[in-house]
């Protein structure tokens, strides 16, 4: 597309705050200014990653995602809580620290079956799938003597190993497939050998991926959805979505799709 493109690792990256110059330096040297980042960050290093972005928006960087909106993305609760607040469709969903009368608790979203989910993980790990009443237990309990924190989650028995990941760009989809996980498993994601194909989202679906996306305020997302009776239910919203799966289940360019985002967002019309 003849533009030039530069690829730093934000871990190694270093922030100079200085009034009115902030600046960013890389293998020692003063990073030249782009006229646009295009961000993606994993799950490795995510404060200082976001801190990295933060010092491109002081630095009166254009950016295809900025600061605020990749960290509500990245907060697995606070993104929940967000888009509930909105009226976006999300899985019952419970967090707790006291482990006195868990069987209440889990009453509340459904009993077992249910979901748990690490607050930190990506791809389908950090996310195990308790048949039994005292498989939650044994399990809240193990990880909470850990010091982590979890969620745990209705399981909607109707997407048991699949779901819907729509790509939202500029406030429209522009991609969508279906990742459905092998047999026997629960889980759909694609490291962890799932499969996905193209599909057509019905109207219902691409609102709830649009709604999501903006609730969180990222330009670019991937927006993960289950298939629940009564319409579509939003479960993550990614800052950084992968797209490598996407490509190959529809056939799409979206490396490309991600390059006019950062066009147009350079030029200020993100």
């Amino acid at each position: 597309m003849g533009h030039q493109v530069g690829v730093a690792d934000p871990l190694k990256c270093v922030l100079l705050i200085k009034t009115g110059a902030p600046a960013i330096l890389v293998g020692g040297r003063p990073l030249p200014r782009p006229d646009v980042v295009l961000p993606r960050i994993g799950t490795t290093g995510t404060a200082y990653s976001i801190a990295v972005v933060r010092h491109f928006d002081l630095m009166k960087v254009p950016l295809v995602n900025n600061h605020g909106p990749i960290a509500r993305a990245k907060n697995k609760l606070g993104c929940l809580q967000l888009l509930a607040s909105r009226g976006i469709r999300v899985p019952d969903t419970l967090m707790s620290r006291y482990p006195r009368r868990l069987d209440r608790l889990i009453r509340l979203v459904g009993g077992p079956p249910l979901i748990l989910k690490l607050l930190r993980g990506s791809q389908g790990t950090g996310v195990v799938f308790a048949e039994s009443q005292e498989s939650v237990e044994s399990m809240l309990e193990t990880i909470w003597s850990l010091g982590e924190d979890i969620l745990v989650q209705r399981f909607i028995a109707e997407s048991r190993g699949r779901d819907i990941r729509a790509l939202v760009i500029g406030g429209k989809v522009r991609a969508a497939m279906r990742r459905i996980g092998p047999e026997g498993e629960f889980r759909s994601n694609i490291h962890r050998g799932g499969v996905g194909e193209a599909v057509d989202l019905p109207p219902e679906y691409g609102r709830a991926a649009v709604q999501a996306a903006r609730a969180v305020g990222l330009g670019l997302a991937g927006v993960d959805l289950l298939e629940a009776s009564g319409g579509p239910m939003v479960i993550e919203v990614n800052a950084s979505p992968g797209f490598e799966g996407l490509e190959e289940a529809t056939g799409l360019n979206v490396a490309r799709m991600f390059i006019e985002a950062a066009v147009r967002a350079a030029r200020g019309k993100a």
